[in-house]
């Protein structure tokens, strides 16, 4: 590792032994950086410098007009803000900061600037609460909260001594989109535009990246500088091919990683420019890429669905590439969105470990069923438990390397991610002769009945293709005959009514569609899923319910 750039060392001093890394695949043209490279300068400072100042990196809606920001703007704002860093909260290089807030330009700008000044990026969902605060604020012993003034409620509890959440080590936090003489913009707004960047290390740690959606203790991935870039230089150079004309939008939160990528930094990487927008439904979503004439857009499955049964009525002809990821993309919403659309999805399985998707096709190599193949500078196997390769064709764990990894902040859990090198995110995949992945499940997701391997998504992908379902969740109920039956929580379409006489026709449309044997044996109809705030299915909280 190269001589740090941080004063304080907590991070670099709770990385994972060297002897559990994963092997990094750093030898590729795509991703040869610099010994010393600051991430959020090459982000934004090298497009000015380029010559692109004028052109516009962020735009969002403000009291109902659209307004924008030029990297020259971006910039200097990122400047003024980690001036705040460095001067009002006296912060060092290597010091965590948690950032808090929805998708909007002092939310995108303040991770900049943190990373400008050497700080390590916390970056929060906005729809935790004080107790979850505590547990991240804990784990990555961290020093200062920049926070939307929205969201305050929350984080002032975590400040509150005495009460169950306090955090005893924290004690300077700045509130944005605020008026108050004290806030960050206010504050900001007194400073100089310039600002020397930190002379960071490409692999000091400026982001920890909590995993959403888990049970028990959380747990923190840490990614260096060049670990950014390099999913700014993969995934997007090869199979999303953007340009700097393009216009990114969606729904993903900048504090998870497939937002972070995609709203922010795979934009700012080639010059393009994103729509930043907080809380967007379907039919919010569609009008926002009508308005502002985008032409990427990211965001879940669900969205995919639900927007492809109002598409006709927007005019999406500005709408290029649309990126699914997040959770299992069931074939039956491809085609929906490509019927309402033209458009065939781009699917990806990604990880917060890894920082982003991994393995991917563009949409004239997308082949029926499957993800994709693995994305260039990746490599990719399919292994059984004692990690020797399976043959094509038979489901096994899915085992990945690249110049991105896992590195757990001070966790055990290490252990069970990085076997002899390989990342293993907890997938069961089949790949196919041509090097095509199919999913079939998480690990802990397969269902067992009857000494059948049944894997859940593929049942609901067949229900999602029924009239009446608008969406579903599978599971693996207890059984004492069979070990396990397959269950599926249905949510019906407007104009359906639950009863047993459609829980039966829905159980003969599964059984006329994939191998009777997978068919659900239980049917719940429920008002809606549970799922997390990136969109993914909670099945845990599925089995709960059960």
């Amino acid at each position: 590792m190269q001589a740090s750039a941080h004063i304080d060392t907590f991070a670099r001093d709770n990385l994972p032994p060297p002897e559990q890394w994963p092997e990094f695949l750093l030898d590729g043209p795509d991703v040869a950086y610099p010994a010393r490279i600051n991430c959020a300068a090459e982000l934004v400072d090298a497009m000015v410098v380029r010559g692109h100042g004028q052109r516009v990196a962020l735009r969002w809606l403000d009291d109902g007009r659209q307004a924008a920001m030029t990297y020259a703007e971006l910039q200097a704002l990122t400047n003024r803000i980690a001036h705040v860093l460095t001067e009002d909260l006296r912060l060092v290089p290597g010091n965590r900061l948690l950032l808090r807030g929805p998708n909007n330009p002092m939310m995108a700008a303040s991770w900049l600037a943190a990373i400008k000044a050497g700080l390590v990026t916390v970056p929060t969902m906005p729809l935790l609460r004080a107790k979850e605060l505590q547990q991240v604020i804990a784990k990555a012993q961290v020093q200062a909260v920049l926070c939307d003034v929205r969201l305050k409620e929350e984080v002032r509890l975590c400040l509150q001594p005495g009460h169950e959440y306090h955090c005893p080590g924290l004690e300077r936090v700045l509130y944005f989109n605020d008026t108050a003489p004290d806030a960050l913009d206010a504050l900001a707004a007194a400073k100089p535009d310039a600002f020397a960047c930190c002379d960071t290390a490409a692999d000091d740690v400026c982001l920890i990246a909590f995993t959403s959606g888990t049970t028990g203790a959380p747990k923190g991935c840490m990614h260096f500088h060049r670990d950014v870039l390099a999913m700014c230089d993969l995934f997007p150079r090869h199979v999303l091919r953007p340009g700097p004309d393009d216009i990114f939008c969606g729904t993903p939160p900048l504090a998870f990683t497939f937002g972070l990528g995609g709203l922010l930094c795979f934009p700012l990487r080639v010059g393009a420019s994103v729509v930043l927008a907080e809380r967007l439904t379907p039919e919010g979503l569609l009008q926002l890429i009508a308005d502002f004439r985008a032409t990427i857009v990211f965001t879940a499955p669900t969205f995919y669905r639900q927007m492809a049964a109002q598409a006709c009525r927007f005019d999406l002809s500005s709408l290029q590439k649309s990126v699914s990821a997040g959770e299992a993309l069931p074939d039956a919403t491809r085609q929906l969105w490509k019927q309402a659309t033209g458009l065939e999805m781009i699917d990806g399985i990604g990880g917060t470990e890894l920082i982003h998707v991994f393995v991917s096709s563009p949409p004239e190599q997308v082949r029926a069923g499957a993800i994709g193949r693995v994305v260039p500078g990746y490599v990719a196997q399919v292994v059984d438990d004692a990690m020797q390769p399976l043959p094509d064709g038979t489901p096994g764990r899915l085992a990945i390397k690249g110049p991105t990894g896992c590195r757990y902040l001070a966790d055990e859990r290490q252990k069970r991610f990085v076997q002899d090198g390989w990342n293993l995110p907890g997938d069961t995949f089949v790949r196919d002769a041509d090097g095509y992945f199919f999913y079939q499940a998480r690990n802990d997701d397969m269902i067992i009945s009857a000494g059948y391997n049944i894997a859940g998504p593929e049942v609901e992908d067949a229900l999602l293709r029924h009239e009446a379902v608008a969406e579903c969740g599978v599971i693996g109920a207890p059984d004492e005959e069979r070990g396990q039956v397959v269950k599926a929580f249905v949510v019906l379409k407007p104009g359906f009514d639950a009863s047993d006489a459609l829980a039966a026709a829905l159980q003969d449309f599964v059984k006329s569609a994939i191998a009777p044997y997978k068919y659900p044996r239980a049917i719940a109809f429920v008002p809606a899923l549970p799922r997390t705030e990136t969109g993914k299915l909670q099945r845990f909280a599925l089995r709960r319910m059960d």
